[in-house]
């Protein structure tokens, strides 16, 4: 698990920089469903004492998210190398016209992202 800054230098961090210059990393694992789209694994307690006592012994120690086309394709494409110009960039070279606006689309795909805590920005690790 990643350590991110405190609070105020992570809002410092980005209110001042461009979103496109970000570099997103997906803070859980997946795995793909037969129709090629992508189901995101969330740990149900994400505290360590919980989740050494409780994940054992759940029937499923995972919720499940799964994505659509347009998201599982983003999802893919966060490996933790490309900014999100270079996402977009590929995005609409791979979907074409379905992702238009393609930055308008990801920025707030990926916004939502972080909110909900399953993806991190390297420019906010310490």
């Amino acid at each position: 698990m990643y350590k991110k800054l405190g609070y105020f230098k992570r809002r410092d961090v980005l209110r001042h920089s461009n979103f496109l210059d970000l570099t997103p990393l997906p803070l859980h694992t997946h795995e793909l469903e037969e129709a090629g789209t992508v189901r995101v694994l969330i740990p149900r307690f994400r505290g360590k004492i919980s989740g050494k006592l409780l994940q054992p012994r759940l029937k499923n120690p995972y919720i499940k998210l799964s994505l659509d086309e347009l998201g599982s394709a983003v999802w893919a494409a966060c490996d933790g190398q490309k900014d999100v110009r270079t996402i977009c960039r590929e995005m609409r070279e791979q979907l074409g016209e379905k992702i238009e606006p393609a930055e308008d689309r990801i920025t707030r795909f990926l916004s939502q992202l972080y909110n909900q805590d399953l993806l991190i920005f390297r420019e906010i690790i310490k």
